[in-house]
C-alpha cells in the first residue's frame, strides 16, 4: 500500500525512561551500599509500583520535586524484618524483588492484581526452594507468594526461564548478596536481550558476573557500590513512534537510543527495515522514516524482542503481502495472552490472519471501524493506535491502560501526529 512521503525534518519524539532500566537500577541500587541517584527514570503505574514495593522492604528512595531524579539509599544487603509487598500489575516486582528478600532475614509476602496473579510464579518459587528458602505460593504456582528468609548460601542451580526471563534476571540480581558463589545453567531461555540488559547493569553497580559459555552463569558474592545512572528512553515504547513513522511517511528521531544501548528492543528498527522503512542509527540517536509503501512476503523471529511485536502485527495489515510473526510462545503470558488478543482484534477489524501456538501470520487488508478490546494491556491499546493514524474509526475500550508504561502515550502521539485523536474515556 503506498502513500505520499512528504519532505520534512524529522519529528522529535519525547519518550519516557525505559520501564526495564527503571526498575532493575532501583533494585540495584537497593542493594548497594552508598547512595544512587537515577537520572531521568521512567515514572508510570509499573514504576511507581515497584518504587512503593522497595520502600516496603525498608528502602528509602527520595524524588526530586519534578520527579526527574530518584535517589535510592541502598540497604547493602537484603531486607530485613517482616513485611506484605503490593506488587500492583508489576511483573518485574513480583519476579525480582522474591529473591532479593530471600538474601535477607524475616517474613515477607508478596501480593498483586488479578491480572498479575494469573501470570506463573512457580518456576521462581521452585528455584529458591532449591537454593534453601522457605517459600510458598498460591494455588496454581501463582501470587500470593511468601518468603521466610535467613540469607543464601548460593550454590549452582539449574533455571527454567522458557516461561519468563525476568525469573533468571531475578535469581542473577540476588547473587552478589549472597553468602557464596552462584552458579546458574539455563537450558532454554526466552528474551535474550533482558538477560544481557541485566548482566550490563550488574557489572555497573559493581558486580562480577561472567558468562563462560552460553547459558552458564556464575556471580561472585561481592556486593554492589552505588552509582549514578541516567535512563536511556524506553525502547519498547520508541517502537510505536517508529512504526507510526513508517505507516505515514514521515521521519521520527529518538534521542538517546543510539548505538551503546542496553535495551534489545530497539532492534525493531531492524524489523521495520526489512519491511522497507529507512533507518539511521547514531551514537546519539535513531531516527525512521517512512519511505512511501510497507512491505510484506517475510517471516521474522521475534522472540528476543517479543514485547515489539504486537507493534508490527498491528501495522502489518497494511503492508502489500503477509507478515509472519514468529517465536513468541512466551507472550501469551504476558499481561493478556498477546497473541489472541492481537488475532481477536485483527479479526474484529475485518483482517485475516493465522496462528499458531508460537506464531501469528497477518494478511493485507483495509480495516474496518471497530473498538478495540485492549485486555487492560498497554501494548495491545499503544500498538492499535497507530494503526488508527491510516484507519479510520479505530477505539479503545481501555484507552487509560497506556498509563502502566507511558502515561502521556496519547497525547505524544496526538503532538507527533495531529490525526491521533486523543480519548476522552
Amino acid at each position: 500500500m503506498t502513500f505520499a512521503v512528504p519532505a520534512t525534518p524529522a519529528l522529535n519524539a519525547r519518550i519516557p525512561g525505559s520501564k526495564s532500566l527503571t526498575n532493575r537500577a532501583l533494585l540495584l541500587a537497593a542493594a548497594a551500599h552508598g547512595p544512587s541517584a537515577l537520572g531521568a527514570p521512567l515514572v508510570s503505574d509499573d514504576t511507581t509500583a515497584f518504587r512503593e514495593a522497595l520502600r516496603g522492604l525498608g528502602v528509602r528512595i527520595d524524588t526530586s520535586e519534578d520527579d526527574a531524579v530518584w535517589t535510592v539509599t541502598g540497604l547493602g544487603r537484603g531486607p530485613a524484618g517482616a513485611a506484605t509487598v503490593w506488587c500492583a500489575d508489576a511483573g518485574t516486582a513480583a519476579r525480582f524483588l522474591p529473591p532479593f528478600a530471600a538474601t535477607g532475614h524475616g517474613d515477607f509476602g508478596f501480593e498483586g492484581s488479578d491480572q498479575l496473579t494469573a501470570r506463573p510464579v512457580a518456576p521462581l518459587a521452585e528455584a529458591l526452594r532449591l537454593l534453601g528458602t522457605d517459600v510458598t505460593t498460591g494455588p496454581g504456582g501463582r501470587l500470593p507468594l511468601r518468603v521466610r528468609s535467613r540469607g543464601l548460601d548460593g550454590g549452582e542451580l539449574t533455571v527454567d526461564s522458557s516461561l519468563s526471563s525476568q525469573f533468571l534476571t531475578g535469581l542473577l540480581i540476588a547473587g552478589p548478596l549472597m553468602r557464596g558463589p552462584l552458579s546458574l545453567r539455563v537450558p532454554e531461555l526466552v528474551s535474550r536481550p533482558y538477560i544481557d540488559m541485566t548482566v550490563a547493569l550488574m557489572r555497573r553497580f559493581g558486580a562480577d558476573v561472567e558468562e563462560a559459555t552460553p547459558g552458564a552463569f556464575a556471580v561472585r558474592p561481592t556486593g554492589y557500590r552505588g552509582v549514578d545512572l541516567p535512563i536511556e528512553p524506553d525502547a519498547s515504547t520508541a517502537s510505536y513512534v517508529f512504526a507510526a513513522a513508517a505507516v505515514t511517511g514521515t521521519s521520527v528521531r529518538v534521542a538517546g537510543l543510539g548505538r551503546a544501548g542496553l535495551q534489545g528492543d530497539l532492534r525493531f528498527t531492524e524489523v521495520l527495515a526489512r519491511a522497507g522503512a529507512r533507518v539511521e542509527t547514531t551514537d546519539e540517536a535513531t531516527t525512521v522514516t517512512g519511505t512511501g509503501s510497507l512491505r510484506g512476503g517475510f517471516s521474522v523471529d521475534m522472540g528476543e524482542i517479543s514485547d515489539t511485536f504486537m507493534t508490527l502485527a498491528a501495522i502489518a495489515p497494511l503492508a502489500d503481502a503477509p507478515i509472519t510473526i514468529t517465536g513468541v510462545a512466551h507472550a501469551r503470558l504476558k499481561e493478556s495472552d498477546r497473541v489472541a488478543a492481537v488475532e481477536g482484534n485483527l479479526r474484529a477489524l475485518g483482517i485475516r490472519t493465522e496462528t499458531g501456538p508460537d506464531r501469528i501470520t497477518v494478511h493485507p487488508g483495509a480495516p474496518v471501524p471497530a473498538r478495540i478490546v485492549c485486555h487492560r494491556d498497554h501494548r495491545i491499546a499503544m500498538a492499535f493506535s497507530v494503526l488508527g493514524l491510516r484507519a479510520e474509526g479505530i477505539t479503545l475500550d481501555d484507552p487509560g491502560c497506556v498509563a502502566k508504561t507511558f502515561p502521556g502515550f496519547h497525547e505524544e502521539l496526538h503532538r507527533l501526529f495531529p490525526q491521533h485523536s486523543v480519548p476522552t474515556t
